[in-house]
This record gives structure tokens, C-alpha cells and sequence, in this order.
């Protein structure tokens, strides 16, 4: 079988040592027009910043903080306390990273022990319109998430049946 005829798969080249990226739905007219979005207009290695912004806001545990801290400001103890199943460390790296980005603000107070606080600052107030629709979205589709996942795994349970001698 030639290259021109096998079946290419959404998302993988069409030679190898490609760096091309093939999309569901795009035309060689829209990849051309300059106003089509396109979902992988980022650079795909690691030192691309647009990917890097994406990868820390994304993250499920930086969304978490994130909506947590829209409705006050928190310090360490609430915050892990609040989510679950987030490790000491994990929580302490998220923080960080966060503040890096200049989503989070940390405040030192000098008291014996430290206190220490952490709010949203202004840059990170204007994700939370964002992470809002994202939650929405999931509030209101979590059923059909539900009985694709349910559909899938039972198709799946039943080939890996019949695929078994």
C-alpha cells in the first residue's frame, strides 16, 4: 500500500519527519486565511511560551486555585484543606508557578510563625471570566460526558470480549 493510499488519522503527518499537523474540517483555503483559528497555531516545542501559558493555566489544580481564590484571599492550610487530594508539594509548586506567571499574589506577614497569604492579583482576575465558562460548560454537559464515557467503555468492553479467544 502507497502513501496516497493509506488512511491518514486527524493529528498525525502525512510523511515522515513532517512537522505538519493535519486538522478534521480544514481546507487548504483556510489554513491560508489569516483570520481562520487555528487550534495549533502555537509552536509545539517546549520553549514556546504560548504553550507554557496554556499548559500552567489549564493545569486541573491551577484552575482549582484559581477559583478558589476569586472569592477571598487564602492562605496555605485553607487552600489545601479545600482541595482534595492535593498533595503538600503539589499545592507548593502550583502556588509558585502561579506567582511566576503573575496570577497570584503571595503576602509575608513578619509574625512568629509566618503568615502567609495568597489572592488573585489583577492579571489573574481576568481569568476568571474564563475558568467560569469552562465550569459552566461542564456543569451543563456532565450527563452527556457521563453516557459518552459509559457508551465508549462498553464498546470498548465488548471488543477486548470478542477479541479474547
Amino acid at each position: 500500500m502507497s502513501q496516497d493510499d493509506s488512511v491518514v488519522e486527524e493529528g498525525t503527518s502525512t510523511s515522515p519527519g513532517s512537522s505538519e499537523v493535519t486538522v478534521a474540517g480544514q481546507s487548504d483555503a483556510d489554513a491560508a486565511d489569516p483570520d481562520f483559528w487555528d487550534a495549533f497555531q502555537w509552536d509545539t516545542r517546549e520553549d514556546c511560551e504560548v504553550r507554557q501559558i496554556l499548559d500552567r493555566i489549564a493545569d486541573k489544580w491551577s484552575l482549582l486555585v484559581i477559583s478558589l481564590l476569586a472569592e477571598r484571599t487564602m492562605r496555605f492550610t485553607e487552600l489545601r484543606r479545600e482541595i482534595d487530594g492535593i498533595s503538600q508539594r503539589m499545592l507548593t509548586v502550583t502556588l509558585r508557578h502561579l506567582e511566576r506567571d503573575g496570577m497570584v499574589c503571595r503576602t509575608v506577614h513578619p509574625v512568629v510563625p509566618p503568615k502567609v497569604e495568597y489572592c488573585l492579583s489583577p492579571l489573574g482576575r481576568t481569568l476568571l471570566g474564563t475558568v467560569q465558562s469552562l465550569v459552566t460548560w461542564t456543569e451543563e454537559h456532565r450527563q452527556e460526558v457521563a453516557r459518552a464515557r459509559a457508551e465508549f467503555d462498553a464498546g470498548r468492553a465488548a471488543s477486548e470480549a470478542e477479541a479474547t479467544p
